[in-house]
């Protein structure tokens, strides 16, 4: 009897135990597949900074400028090179010479004009035209708005060109049909950064006409935030015949108010 009676005990409690051992089974299987479906929702993700928000949300902004790089600009700029017969400067040497001749000048500051100050003395020059392009810009600009405009490049070297495209892909080639038009003296770009979206259309709006007429081309690139332009050498018999035609009118309307109140005014 003490027998059947142990038997009928342990059976008893192995059923038990089976019941608790599926019973954690089943709510080990429940865990795992909760986890397995939550996984996305609980997953470690790696920290952010700003800086990359900012620049993802910059690389959305709609870029439409109205003097778009291309090809055919390269081009242009390039024909009004050889047009003019100009080298492009191969090192510093020969850029010392183009000093020395006056076939470059320096880009001197004034109350309308600032350089950057990271922009090597040495390359702070350009072609005669160019700095008459760069005086007439300035000014009229400092008119509008009281304020400086920044010349960031100039003039440089095929050297330096080389230099440049290890780390910007973008920047035009030193050699060939598109080489940099800032490899012959003629071309500036002017900081876009920091101007208000009325300044940036003013530029735009100056450039225009001076396109249209041939006497520059005109780029806005993206990755310097700048005007890249390239000043043709018509622009100082173009400067010329403006400032002419400015003083006859001024001539004009002198003799027209002085004429007031005499005889032949009278008639």
């Amino acid at each position: 009897m003490n027998f059947w009676a142990w038997i009928f005990q342990e059976l008893a409690y192995n059923k038990r135990l089976l019941r608790r051992t599926l019973r954690m089974r089943k709510n080990a299987i429940f865990v795992l597949l909760t986890l397995a479906l939550s996984c996305q929702a609980f997953a470690v993700r790696p920290v952010i900074n700003a800086r990359y928000h900012r620049m993802h949300r910059m690389r959305r902004v709609p870029w439409n400028p109205v003097f778009k790089p291309s090809h055919e600009s390269l081009l242009l700029q390039n024909a009004e090179i050889d047009r003019l017969s100009l080298p492009r400067i191969r090192d510093d040497k020969q850029l010392e010479l183009l000093k020395a001749s006056g076939d470059l000048v320096p880009i001197v500051p004034s109350e309308s004009l600032r350089i950057q100050p990271s922009l090597d003395p040495a390359r702070r020059y350009c072609r005669p035209w160019t700095m008459e392009f760069l005086q007439d810009i300035s000014a009229a600009y400092h008119k509008e708005f009281g304020e400086q405009i920044q010349v960031n490049s100039a003039v440089r070297t095929v050297l330096v060109q080389k230099k440049l495209r290890r780390h910007n892909r973008n920047a035009a080639p030193e050699t060939g049909e598109t080489a940099s038009s800032h490899l012959a003296g003629l071309t500036v770009d002017l900081q876009r950064r920091g101007m208000t979206k009325a300044q940036v259309k003013w530029i735009e709006e100056y450039l225009r006409p001076l396109k249209e007429l041939g006497l520059i081309e005109p780029e806005e690139e993206r990755r310097h935030w700048c005007f890249h332009v390239m000043v043709g050498g018509s622009y100082s018999e173009y400067r010329a015949t403006k400032m002419l035609a400015e003083q006859q009118d001024s001539s004009q309307t002198l003799r027209e108010i002085t004429s007031i109140g005499l005889p032949g005014g009278q008639q």
